[in-house]
């Protein structure tokens, strides 16, 4: 998993003219994070329905993202809806700034595709807004999965359930919210997807679907299962690992991660001598420090911007993941499982 993501860096340490474009409910909180992260600077935003949420400060807001582009920037923060990423990432790549665009990459993998080429010919940065790699407990699940503290991977189960968002209007549940739990899926397991099976639900009188149940395999063979939905009167964002030793729980609401070890079990029965269970060992709710995600995710773009070592979702991930998408929503319109290609 990954892709080149440190090409056309900047000296390190030098200060990071930024661009916003897109001052919606998320461009508010990038526009405030860019503000407050050492090396950035905040010179230019843009919306062209103007700036409702008042976050514009002393700068102008700009029309356009080739005005945005006039205002001199070394890089940009993506933010518009779904439907323009793609216009506005290619403006962007072909003016020579590096980039990080709101997930998902684009409206359809065929956008995505082009917007990541545009990024790797033009030797640009461009990366993809996952901030749930950077949630505390996913980030601390990833380094303990990855020292070895559950062994063998078998099983990542996902469950994002709440009310529906009022923001959304141009996408479907699967692509708004499952989006996540597929990119981080396959961050935490470090490998693609190699088929899935969806079912979907309409039941909020809208045009795209609002719930979906999607399961899976990695092509390194571990097992997956997705539940998201915006009609639950409850919010949950829980992640499950289970592996040969235990399994790590991931509360991303909270911020928690606690692991639940193997217990030893001796059968009694003669015929079940063969089978090799497990039972509930010991329970550890992990201290974890706990930072704000987004600000995290624009100190790993910094970073990547200054050519040090950063996890920045690279492009080609963010298309991997469209990929996936597109694969589960046809797989609920067939009634089949969809494997993916390469």
């Amino acid at each position: 998993m990954g892709g080149d993501v440190r090409a056309g860096v900047l000296p390190e340490g030098q200060s990071i003219r930024m661009g916003l474009i897109g001052l919606g409910s998320m461009g508010r909180h990038h526009a405030r994070v860019i503000r407050e992260v050492e090396g950035m600077e905040l010179v230019a935003v843009a919306d062209p329905v103007g700036d409702r949420h008042g976050v514009a400060g002393g700068l102008e807001v700009l029309p356009d993202v080739e005005a945005l582009i006039g205002a001199g920037i070394d890089a940009a923060m993506v933010a518009v809806p779904t439907y323009l990423h793609e216009e506005v990432a290619l403006a962007l790549a072909a003016a020579g700034v590096h980039t990080m665009v709101e997930k998902p990459i684009a409206a359809t993998v065929e956008e995505g595709a082009r917007v990541a080429q545009a990024f790797t010919e033009a030797g640009m940065l461009g990366a993809v807004g996952y901030v749930e790699r950077c949630n505390p407990a996913l980030l601390e699940m990833r380094r303990r999965i990855a020292a070895g503290e559950l062994g063998e991977v078998y099983q990542i189960t996902t469950s994002r359930q709440g009310p529906f968002p009022g923001r959304i209007a141009d996408v479907g549940v699967v692509k708004d919210l499952a989006t996540h739990d597929i990119d981080l899926t396959a961050w935490l397991a470090g490998s693609p997807y190699e088929r899935v099976c969806g079912q979907v639900s309409h039941r909020s009188g809208r045009e795209h679907e609002d719930m979906v149940v999607a399961t899976g395999r990695l092509a390194n063979g571990v097992i997956v299962a997705h539940t998201v939905n915006w009609l639950s009167p409850m919010k949950i964002r829980q992640t499950v690992a289970t592996g040969e030793k235990g399994a790590f729980i991931a509360n991303t609401l909270s911020g928690d991660l606690t692991f639940v070890a193997n217990g030893d079990v001796t059968s009694s029965w003669e015929a079940d001598r063969q089978f090799r269970g497990v039972s509930e060992g010991d329970s550890v709710r992990y201290a974890i420090a706990r930072r704000e995600p987004l600000r995290v995710e624009q100190e790993n773009f910094r970073d990547a911007l200054w050519g040090r070592p950063s996890d920045v979702v690279s492009m080609a991930e963010g298309v991997h993941t469209l990929q996936v998408v597109e694969a589960i929503l046809a797989s609920a319109r067939a009634g089949e499982t969809v494997a993916l290609g390469g």
